[in-house]
């Protein structure tokens, strides 16, 4: 039984794939990082989208997030590092910050 378990270990490490795609994960970060999706305001694919249409001292006001889709990796991450009056603050690893940047700037997710 011994040897048994430790040959499926063996064909495991040497044939074993992630579990996930790269794609796959980046876009479970992208709709889902920390609660709140990104999709919810920058669209489904990092377009950028209306937030919300509201008045404020007697003025139409447009509250819009971005496009992300189009950013440099370095904007990008900076911009997730960043405080922003709206945007919620994620707490992302650099690694995770590659990947939504993979997410929202590939073609096959568009």
């Amino acid at each position: 039984m011994r040897v048994i378990f430790l040959v499926f270990l063996l064909v495991i490490s040497i044939f074993g794939e992630d579990f996930i795609t790269k794609m796959e994960y980046a876009k479970m970060l992208y709709f889902n990082p920390r609660g709140i999706g990104c999709n919810l305001c920058h669209g489904k694919n990092g377009q950028g989208s209306i937030i919300a249409r509201y008045r404020s001292k007697g003025k139409k006001r447009v509250l819009k997030a971005p496009a992300i889709n189009t950013l440099s990796l370095a904007t990008f991450s900076q911009a997730l590092k960043t405080n922003h009056r709206v945007m919620p603050t994620y707490f992302l690893t650099d690694k995770e910050i590659e990947v939504l940047y993979f997410y929202v700037t590939s073609k096959a997710n568009n």
